[in-house]
């Protein structure tokens, strides 16, 4: 028996055994409810999502090119149309989540306003957006799943068995839009307890993985921005625990914590480390402090003193009552990191880079491997890049230690058009296009992910439109750069009321009113221009 009828069957039990109070309850349109509400609660399609998530992670480990992507969001419906889009031209999710990147939060959901990627937002507003993409995805099953509902009938009412069978195998083998969602906590907004209260409402409403970076949570700043300061490991640690705790308590045990670095670019940390014996985490940490050895005559007043090897070492203060790094440790540090927080209770790591560059977080990785073999990245693929110009000046730099004549080049000016045909950036395409593929293969690149994609697509889309409706196109801009478009390619948002959920809402009046419901889907509604 079907899923689909077996989930009648139980329904119409149900109904029998209430008597006749209950008998114009439709058995098969309850089946039809329950099949479209899969997904009760936020916990419900957290557990739900981890085991995707994991079964991807151990999928990976046996073969590389079984990476997974993901594209960041800032609001359910983008959520929504990018899993429809996926399902409409790949015909699966599978290996394909979201990400909910907390510089679009701050950018474009806070009550503030725009704000930079400070975590200066309102934390609430974190958990929120994960409820509300769930809240869009599972609407994305309602509506797909009425559509195949619809399928079923019109054969039914034309006698047609073999489309019957054909709607019924749709339905039984449904596959939902609701897949895992890499969810940015930032540093935590806060200390450890403050970490494991936000992570257990972020949890509630569905998130199966959160990732945590190493930065002081009251100086946050932007991964690809100046001023960044790390903590201690000890610090960090304790909010990986607290993220575990939270996944725990609330009985979510396959949650995947995502430790990230940004020591790469951090020169600086507020804290000097607590140490109980030399080559401690906290010895290690000290060590990359930019010192001077002083005696105890060469010491003034106020300074802050730490004894190493028998040494007195002045670490360099700033006015700030910052500590600065020693130049050009950032990848030891990124390493140690990572190191820390895989033998401490992470699954996976993400070290923010200030270029795209497979070699770099290659070096880095193989180190890691050494010490933990299954180690694997989660990697922003991020729009803070300039990708054209990177991967251009990568490739001059290739042919330029294989002698190659780069005469009719100019390194400094790549990202100029007048070289948009030339063999130097068709090689530089080549090597973007396979990005994600030579990651995943040679650096531990687990997953992929875009922070901002629609943050751009947004602002040029609208750029066009306005360009041309605002010009002397007017409404024709408007007709040939989208709507025709959406017509064309088969974009399902062309029929708005059907994508807000109107027809799911037309399935309900006829379940609750019988011949006497009032409808929207009748005969003027203008959405049938577009059948």
């Amino acid at each position: 028996m079907s899923n689909y009828a077996a989930t009648a069957d139980h329904a119409a039990t149900v109904i029998a055994l209430n008597g006749p109070g209950w008998n114009a309850i439709s058995a098969e349109n309850v089946a039809r409810m329950r099949l479209q509400n899969r997904f009760k609660t936020g916990l419900e399609v957290a557990l739900y999502t981890a085991k995707i998530m994991r079964e991807d992670m151990a999928a990976y480990d046996k073969d590389s090119s079984q990476y997974t992507q993901s594209l960041g969001c800032w609001h359910g419906f983008i959520g929504q149309q990018k899993l429809i889009a996926i399902k409409k031209h790949h015909g699966s999710t599978k290996r394909r989540y979201l990400y909910l990147s907390g510089w679009m939060i701050a950018a474009m959901r806070s009550e503030f306003g725009p704000l930079p990627d400070q975590s200066m937002h309102e934390k609430t507003s974190v958990p929120a957006l994960i409820e509300e993409l769930y809240t869009f995805l599972r609407q994305a099953d309602a509506r797909e799943l009425s559509g195949l509902f619809r399928e079923l009938d019109s054969a039914r009412d034309a006698g047609d068995e073999a489309k019957q069978k054909i709607a019924l195998e749709k339905i039984d083998n449904f596959q939902t839009h609701v897949v895992p969602i890499i969810a940015d906590i930032d540093a935590g907004f806060g200390n450890a307890e403050a970490t494991y209260l936000l992570a257990k409402k972020m949890i509630e409403a569905g998130a199966c993985c959160i990732q945590i970076e190493n930065q002081v949570s009251d100086e946050k700043q932007c991964g690809h921005q100046d001023g960044k300061v790390t903590v201690p490991h000890e610090d960090f640690l304790a909010k990986i625990r607290a993220v575990r705790y939270a996944f725990m308590e609330m009985g979510v045990e396959d949650g995947v914590i995502v430790a990230r670095t940004d020591s790469l670019g951090a020169g600086l940390t507020k804290q000097i480390a607590y140490t109980r014996e030399p080559g401690d985490l906290g010895d290690q940490y000290n060590s990359f402090l930019d010192c001077e050895e002083v005696t105890p005559t060469s010491m003034k007043n106020g300074d802050v003193i730490i004894n190493r090897d028998g040494k007195l070492l002045r670490p360099k203060r700033l006015p700030g009552n910052l500590y600065q790094f020693r130049r050009g440790t950032g990848e030891e540090r990124c390493v140690l990191d990572s190191i820390a927080s895989l033998q401490n209770g992470a699954d996976l790591l993400w070290i923010e880079t200030e270029k795209p560059h497979i070699g770099q977080v290659k070096s880095m990785v193989d180190r890691i491997r050494a010490i933990v073999p299954t180690a694997k990245l989660v990697y922003n693929n991020s729009p803070s890049f300039n990708w054209t110009l990177n991967f251009r000046q990568q490739v001059f730099d290739a042919w330029s230690q294989e002698g190659r004549d780069l005469s009719a080049y100019d390194r400094v000016q790549l990202m100029s058009v007048e070289y948009d045909d030339s063999e130097l950036s068709k090689e530089a395409d080549r090597r973007i296009q396979n990005f994600q593929r030579d990651g995943a293969r040679e650096a531990g690149i687990f997953h992929h992910l875009i922070t901002l994609p629609t943050y751009h697509t947004a602002a040029l889309s609208t750029d066009n439109l306005a360009k041309g409706y605002f010009g002397e196109e007017g409404m024709l801009a408007y007709v040939i750069g989208v709507q025709r478009q959406e017509i064309r390619q088969g974009i399902a948002c062309v029929k708005h009321q059907n994508m807000s959920g109107s027809d799911i809402g037309d399935d309900h009046k006829e379940y609750f009113a019988g011949e006497a419901a009032l409808k929207a889907s009748g005969k003027d509604n203008t959405m049938h221009q577009f059948s």
